[in-house]
């Protein structure tokens, strides 16, 4: 299969099969991505979609000297999730605390499956807890499934800040879990 980058000139070009491919290779980590972020599915789902849109009707605006094909897909992504949680953030000032919270209940993701709604509170605010830039770099690689070097360049850092940063962030985290357990548990 050709490198993404390579896909990704020849979608410059109108070449439909190439964006089908390069759909197939990065739709699943984009959508796991949407879905850390956005934390519900069906939104995640169209997040994902008008990211691929985007890339679509942008692929022009490529460059891999500034950096790989995947990286700018998820740096889309991530900000196009961003915008939309900001988005939804505000229009759910607007209602009532119920609503927030009957809506979150409905709309959890894959992961908040996973977790029962106390260890995902607990992991919430330990990520929170440790801060930037580790919790960037904590929820790009574990929750985004990036690698090291992808997370360097959706970050804009260095490959070795990243691994020091995931690294140091997963410490932190574990002390923050472990602190929370020794207190209790309770938010």
């Amino acid at each position: 299969m050709p490198s993404l980058e390579d896909l990704l000139v020849r979608v410059q070009r109108g070449d439909k099969h190439a964006f089908s491919l390069f759909y197939d290779a990065l739709a699943p980590r984009i959508l796991g991505l949407c879905v850390h972020v956005l934390r519900d599915r069906a939104i995640a789902e169209e997040v994902t979609q008008e990211v691929f849109i985007e890339l679509w009707n942008n692929a022009s605006q490529f460059d891999a000297r500034q950096g790989s094909a995947s990286s700018w897909a998820f740096r889309l992504a991530r900000l196009r999730s961003i915008d939309r949680l900001r988005s939804w953030q505000a229009s759910q000032q607007r209602d009532d605390r119920e609503y927030r919270l009957d809506s979150a209940r409905a709309h959890s993701s894959v992961e908040d499956q996973a977790l029962t709604a106390v260890e995902h509170d607990r992991l919430s605010h330990a990520i929170v807890a440790i801060g930037e830039p580790h919790s960037t770099a904590v929820r790009l690689a574990y929750f985004g499934g990036l690698s090291s070097r992808e997370v360097a360049e959706t970050t804009g850092v260095a490959v070795g800040t990243a691994k020091t940063r995931i690294r140091d962030g997963l410490k932190k985290l574990k002390a923050a879990l472990r602190s929370d357990a020794q207190e209790g548990g309770t938010r």
